[in-house]
This record gives structure tokens, C-alpha cells and sequence, in this order.
């Protein structure tokens, strides 16, 4: 099981990665360089959320939700096998 979450862990975090390179910043333009955004609000124009803007999210959410799986199932490890078998008599 350990093993199929880090494989989907990775995989989440590729596209994590390929989502965000993939969007546009928001200073993308000449006047973002030198701090006018052309809006007075606080913090930029503020556009309708597109598609990458929700697949960041979900993404994101996912990452974090595997990651969390991941230090729980390695904080509480299951026992080996050599833990069942009782130990050898020790002959003197």
C-alpha cells in the first residue's frame, strides 16, 4: 500500500509542477515589472478562475492530503517478519 501512494505521491507532483510552469503570471507584462498593475485594488486585477487555476488546487489538495498519508503510515510501521518468530535457543 506504502508503495502505490509514493507512486501516486510522485505522480500528483509532476503535474503539480507541470500545472503551475504551465500558467501565466500575473506580472506577466511590462507595467508588472515596475509595480503597476493598471488596477487599485490591493493586490492586482482580479480575473475569473480559469481551468489551471482549479486543477492547481485539486493538485495541490492531493499533495498534501498523500503526503500527510505518507508520515502517518511511516510513523507507525508494521512489524517485520522476523518480529512473529521466537528467538533461538542459546546453547552454552
Amino acid at each position: 500500500m506504502i508503495i502505490a501512494l509514493v507512486v501516486l505521491h510522485v505522480i500528483i507532483s509532476l503535474f503539480l509542477c507541470l500545472v503551475v510552469l504551465v500558467q501565466q503570471g500575473k506580472g506577466a507584462d511590462l507595467a508588472g515589472a515596475f509595480g503597476g498593475g493598471g488596477s487599485q485594488t490591493a493586490f492586482g486585477a482580479r480575473g475569473a478562475t480559469t481551468l489551471l487555476h482549479k486543477l492547481t488546487t485539486a493538485f495541490f489538495i492531493l499533495f498534501v492530503l498523500t503526503s500527510i498519508s505518507l508520515a502517518i503510515l511511516q510513523a507507525h510501521p508494521r512489524g517485520s517478519i522476523m518480529n512473529s518468530t521466537p528467538a533461538a535457543p542459546v546453547s552454552k
